[in-house]
């Protein structure tokens, strides 16, 4: 059975946003479309407390898109983002969200960021998704969203590991894209065994 996996579309990360992506916007037609065809559909929501860790202004001396180290390993600082109960934490209002099933919150651990829609920055800290999907008979996901190069990515990775058939749907996500990043992610993705889809390709396939 086949799932969606909508992945922060969020104010923040949309042209206007504190951390926005470059057209990240220019994607939420793309998606509302796609769901259509999706009987499963799951979002993930970036949901910071105030002071996250990985927020550069709570780090004394250091800027935005700084790499540190951290207990769990290197982290980028982030500008304050998707604040808990923020506009700019809120799904971008024209991303069609009545037909989901599941939102999941990650990042709202105060202590540790989260990019995986399975798994904290630790790489241990589980969010419940991996078990609701083996429950709910979905052994295939296909992703789109923001960012392809952060939480895309992870979020892929970590959906091979846990044994799914993954699919990202390349003109339905858009990068940050920090030193080459995007380039890197997809490189790093198709390693793990992500399968890189077109929309045209998924409308024939399903």
């Amino acid at each position: 059975m086949k799932a969606l996996l909508v992945i922060d579309i969020q104010n923040d990360f949309c042209p206007g946003g504190a951390l926005a992506v470059h057209d990240g916007d220019t994607i939420i037609p793309i998606i509302n479309q796609l769901s259509q065809q999706f009987e499963h559909i799951i979002l993930t929501q970036d949901w910071h407390p105030q002071g996250h860790s990985s927020f550069a202004s709570v780090h004394e001396g250091k800027a935005p898109y700084e790499v540190i180290q951290m207990s769990y390993g290197s982290q980028v600082l982030w500008p304050d983002h998707c604040i808990q109960g923020t506009v700019g934490a809120e799904f971008h209002p024209e991303l069609q969200t009545t037909k989901a099933q599941l939102i999941i919150r990650k990042g709202f651990r105060k202590e540790v960021d989260s990019y995986s829609a399975f798994y904290e920055n630790d790489h241990q800290t589980a969010t419940g998704l991996a078990g609701y999907l083996k429950d709910s008979g979905i052994d295939t996901l296909y992703l789109v969203g923001l960012a392809t190069d952060f939480c895309v990515k992870w979020s892929a990775i970590d959906g091979i590991q846990e044994g799914f058939d993954v699919y990202v749907i390349k003109d339905a996500v858009k990068g940050i894209d920090l030193n080459d990043s995007v380039a890197t992610a997809w490189a790093e993705m198709e390693a793990a065994g992500v399968k890189i889809i077109h929309t045209s390709e998924l409308v024939l396939s399903l």
